[in-house]
C-alpha cells in the first residue's frame, strides 16, 4: 500500500505532462507564433541580463550591500557558501529589477494568451487576452511581494539559526559551518520552491477565474494543499529544460561573443533562435500549470461538497453543505 501511494504523484505527473503536450500540439500554430511572440521580449531580456549583469557596474553595488548585511547579521560571509549565495542573490535582484518591465508586459501577455486559448468554458472565439491581463497584472504585483516576503523569511531563519548555533557551540569549526550552511540551504530551497509554485498557480487561477491579487494567491494555497509533491515533480523537468537553454545561450552566444570567433550577424540570429526556444518553454510551462490547475479542480470536485454537522437549538443535527467558494 505504501509503494502504491508513493507512486501516485509520479503517475499523476506523467498524466499531466502527457495532457500538456497534447494540448500544445492541438494548438501548435497559435502557441508557436502568437504566444511565443509575446514571450520573446521577456525571454531575450532575461537571457541577456543573466549573461551580462555579472560584468556590469550595477552588480558590485548590490553585492557589496549584501556582503555588509551578511556581516552585520553574524553570518560567516567569508565562507564559500555565503560568497556563492551572495553572488546569486545579487544577480537575481539585478535581473528582477531590470527585467520587471518585460515581466509585467511581455511575460503576462504570453500567459494571458495561453490561458484564453485553453479556456474551454468560454464560447469558441478568437482568444482575447485583454480580459485576463489586468487580473494577472495585479496578481503578479502581489506575487512579487510574496516572493520578497519569502526571501525575508529565509534570511530570518538563517539569522536565528546561525546565531543560536554560534551562541551554543561557536562557529569556529569549518565542518559545523558547512553543516549549518547545508541545512539552511535545504530549508530555504523548500520555502522558495513552494512559494514559486503557489505564485505560478495563482497566475493561472487569476487568468482563468478573473480574480486578481491576494485572493488568487489564497485560492492557490488551498488548491495546492496535499499536492505539493506533484507540483514539485512538474516543476523539475521544466526548470531543467529552461536551465539547459540558458546554458546553451552561455556556451553558444556569450562565449563566442567574448572570444570574437563569429561575426555579429550570425551570432544575433543564433541568439534569436535560442531566445525563441526559451519562449516556447515558457509557453509550455504555462500549459503545464493550467493542466495541473484543472487536475486540482477535478480532485476538489470529487471531495466537495462535504458535510459539516451543526447542532441547532433543539439539539437536532442539521447537515450543512459547504463548498470551497463559500470561504471566499
Amino acid at each position: 500500500m505504501e509503494d502504491y501511494n508513493s507512486s501516485i504523484p509520479m503517475q499523476r505527473t506523467t498524466k499531466i505532462i502527457r495532457r500538456s503536450i497534447f494540448s500544445f500540439l492541438q494548438n501548435y500554430q497559435f502557441f508557436t507564433t502568437t504566444a511565443a511572440f509575446f514571450a520573446f521580449p521577456f525571454a531575450a531580456s532575461f537571457l541577456l541580463l543573466q549573461s551580462f549583469i555579472p560584468s556590469s557596474s550595477f552588480f558590485p553595488i548590490i553585492y557589496e550591500r549584501l556582503h555588509l548585511l551578511f556581516d552585520a547579521a553574524g553570518f560567516p560571509s567569508s565562507s564559500e557558501f555565503f560568497t556563492l549565495i551572495n553572488s546569486k542573490i545579487s544577480q537575481t535582484i539585478a535581473i528582477s529589477f531590470l527585467a520587471f518591465p518585460f515581466t509585467i508586459s511581455s511575460f503576462l501577455f504570453s500567459k494571458a494568451s495561453v490561458i484564453e486559448a485553453l479556456n474551454y468554458s468560454k464560447p469558441a472565439q478568437t482568444p482575447s487576452f485583454f480580459s485576463s491581463f489586468f487580473p494577472l497584472l495585479l496578481t503578479q504585483l502581489c506575487n512579487s511581494l510574496v516572493i520578497i516576503s519569502a526571501n525575508a523569511t529565509c534570511f530570518t531563519v538563517l539569522f536565528f539559526g546561525f546565531n543560536l548555533v554560534d551562541y551554543g557551540f561557536g562557529l569556529s569549526s569549518p565542518r559545523l559551518i558547512l553543516l549549518c550552511s547545508a541545512t539552511g540551504a535545504v530549508i530555504c530551497s523548500i520555502i522558495l520552491a513552494n512559494t514559486l509554485i503557489v505564485c505560478n498557480l495563482a497566475l493561472v487561477i487569476s487568468g482563468t477565474e478573473n480574480i486578481g491579487g491576494y485572493m488568487a494567491i489564497l485560492k492557490s494555497c488551498i488548491l495546492i494543499r496535499g499536492r505539493t509533491a506533484t507540483a514539485l515533480s512538474l516543476a523539475v523537468p521544466v526548470s531543467l529544460a529552461l536551465a539547459a537553454v540558458e546554458a546553451l545561450f552561455q556556451y553558444r552566444i556569450v562565449r563566442a561573443y567574448y572570444q570574437e570567433k563569429t561575426d555579429l550577424f550570425s551570432l544575433a540570429l543564433e541568439g534569436i533562435f535560442i531566445a525563441y526556444m526559451y519562449s516556447i518553454l515558457l509557453v509550455l510551462d504555462t500549459i503545464v500549470s493550467i493542466v495541473f490547475y484543472r487536475s486540482c479542480k477535478t480532485d476538489e470536485g470529487r471531495i466537495l461538497p462535504y458535510q459539516v454537522e451543526i447542532q441547532d437549538r433543539d439539539e437536532h443535527t442539521v447537515l450543512k453543505i459547504k463548498t470551497l467558494e463559500e470561504f471566499f
